[in-house]
């Protein structure tokens, strides 16, 4: 089995890093065409499900080229980096969020990121820092995934080699981690927001897609609305989708929804990763993967600085948590002005997308140039 890159992760994980940008900065506009606006899913569980499969993919090829140990030390490597990119990026949100709430006096952004416990206990606060507990708004996903990558050692043998085992066993964690009331400790007998005893699932089956897609298969060679799984997949993201976007007009919700589905439906866990949430992720992600085959358009400009900022996900990630409470702050000097608040937006996703390029520059920079020789050395 050969494990190969395949540009529409890089393409799809920039796009959710653009994504949790702007669902991070309050009242921006174009907040309201991020996927959380058109289904139960939203722009957390394509970072994950993604995070899960771009590991595999790397992971797995270092485990069948240098073995197991090798593989090992290089995923827990990695996760010790992301574990200290977490401490240091903790430090500058908060340094940029107190020089924010400064030049504010309508609002109190240090109340609304979370970071009061870190004013009233600051002994506790470092503590709670460093265990991972201690987590402001805008860094919940960093320390999630920190976890889900520390824990891929366990299963990466059995996910190459037998992947409906692992994603059997993962299941039955993700079922039963609700009735048992499983998760991790936050601050003030807290939990954390995302649950990672279930959002393991998610990390799993995007494992497990990066096994079954490196292996060959016989192509499906009638059309798309002859194939069940692929209708009933957009069939539920086209229901849900009417569902959510409901939720803006509550009279017209409450008359249309019968009582019983609400009752079944609602709450839609976060949290927990409600199932109706990971359904409608999987069913977006097939319909999606079916409707944009690799076929080469990741190569047009447009794709490439998504596919570029996708590359550098950690680099992005960290500079959309910084830009997100100075956009706030922005916004709020300007009365929150649509105008600026587009601008803002527009902004922070072109930084995004400068960081990739430079980023993607420095790489070819500091990479060896090959010399060719004609003939012999004089």
């Amino acid at each position: 089995m050969t494990f190969e890159r395949d540009h529409r992760i890089d393409f799809f994980r920039g796009l959710a890093l653009i994504f949790i940008f702007w669902d991070h900065v309050p009242q921006n506009p174009l907040g309201l065409i991020t996927p959380r606006n058109f289904g139960f899913s939203d722009a957390a569980e394509i970072f994950v499900f993604l995070a899960g499969y771009a590991a595999v993919l790397a992971y797995g090829k270092i485990l069948q080229r240098d073995g197991y140990l090798i593989a090992c030390v290089k995923i827990l490597r990695r996760a010790w980096v992301l574990y200290v990119v977490h401490i240091f990026l903790l430090a500058m949100l908060m340094g940029i969020v107190f020089f924010a709430n400064s030049h504010l006096e309508t609002r109190d952004l240090v109340e609304e990121m979370g970071m009061h416990h870190f004013i009233t206990e600051p002994q506790q606060a470092l503590v709670d820092e460093l265990l991972l507990r201690f987590k402001p708004n805008l860094m919940d996903p960093l320390p999630l995934y920190i976890v889900l990558l520390a824990g891929l050692p366990l299963v990466l043998p059995m996910l190459v080699r037998r992947a409906w085992a692992v994603v059997a066993l993962s299941l039955a964690v993700y079922l039963a981690a609700p009735w048992f009331g499983w998760n991790l400790a936050a601050i003030k007998d807290g939990v954390w927001y995302f649950n990672p005893v279930v959002w393991q699932l998610l990390f799993v089956l995007g494992g497990a897609a990066a096994t079954y897609g490196r292996r060959p298969r016989r192509p499906d060679t009638r059309s798309l609305t002859r194939q069940p799984l692929f209708v009933g997949a957009a069939l539920y993201v086209v229901v849900t989708g009417v569902i959510t976007v409901s939720w803006r007009w509550p009279e017209i919700h409450d008359a249309v929804m019968p009582g019983w589905l609400s009752h079944w439906l609602y709450p839609i866990s976060k949290t927990d990763l409600s199932p109706v949430r990971l359904l409608h992720f999987l069913a977006l992600a097939y319909v999606t993967a079916k409707l944009l085959p690799n076929t080469g358009w990741t190569q047009n400009w447009w794709a490439q600085q998504s596919c570029r900022m996708g590359r550098y996900s950690l680099e992005i990630f960290c500079l959309g948590v910084l830009l997100a409470p100075l956009a706030d702050m922005v916004n709020a000097m300007a009365e929150d002005a649509v105008a600026m608040q587009v601008f803002t937006a527009l902004v922070g996703a072109g930084l995004m997308g400068l960081l990739g390029a430079w980023l993607d520059f420095n790489k070819h920079l500091n990479r060896p140039q090959v010399v060719a020789r004609s003939g012999p050395a004089p």
